[in-house]
């Protein structure tokens, strides 16, 4: 009986520790919704509103646990502690590997820290999980042409833009060669 009960208190660390996290939630509606009323905004003021709520839904995460983890990243992110956000958005990423805004998040700190290579590797796999996240999409494009990938920089670009066309980032579309398929914008 002692060993029995020696074993279950061995185990129990074993068994939180394989605590998997949940699915994320599916905002797939409120998005395609939000999609529609930023491509209707009628200024760039009335577009980052909308834009806004698009960012409360991307941070909603799996859990409790999850969010905990995400917010905590994303106040060290704020406060420059960008390696202790990088550990956090680590967690997260081991923990909910199905969770765009882990990479995104992580990814962000690595342009900020000018790795981009880094940053294009988490950028890719958030838009694997969630195609139109725009601003993994925008991330994407501002690390490829730090890479001096410009076509593929304005290809992202122009993903970005078709679905909200009132991103900051247009300014660049300027500073970027045109796609030799590329018709009438």
């Amino acid at each position: 009986m002692l060993r029995l009960i020696l074993t279950a208190l061995v185990l129990l660390p074993l068994t939180a520790r394989a605590e998997t996290c949940p699915a994320p939630p599916n905002h797939g509606d409120s998005l395609d919704a939000l999609y529609q009323e930023v491509q209707a905004a009628p200024s760039e003021a009335a577009a980052q509103r909308v834009v806004n709520r698009m960012w409360e839904l991307w941070a909603d995460a799996p859990d409790a646990r999850a969010q905990e983890i995400l917010d905590r990243g994303l106040r060290r992110r704020a406060s420059f502690d960008y390696l202790g956000a990088v550990q956090d958005f680590d967690r997260l990423i081991a923990y909910c590997p199905d969770y765009a805004e882990g990479y995104n998040q992580r990814g962000f700190i690595s342009f900020i820290r000018r790795d981009y290579p880094a940053a294009l590797v988490d950028l890719d796999r958030v838009i694997a999980l969630s195609p139109r996240h725009m601003g993994a999409l925008t991330g994407r494009a501002l690390t490829l042409m730090a890479l001096g990938r410009t076509e593929a920089a304005r290809a992202d670009l122009l993903r970005a833009l078709a679905l909200n066309p009132w991103l900051p980032e247009r300014r660049f579309l300027d500073q970027l060669p045109p796609l030799d398929d590329e018709t009438d914008l």
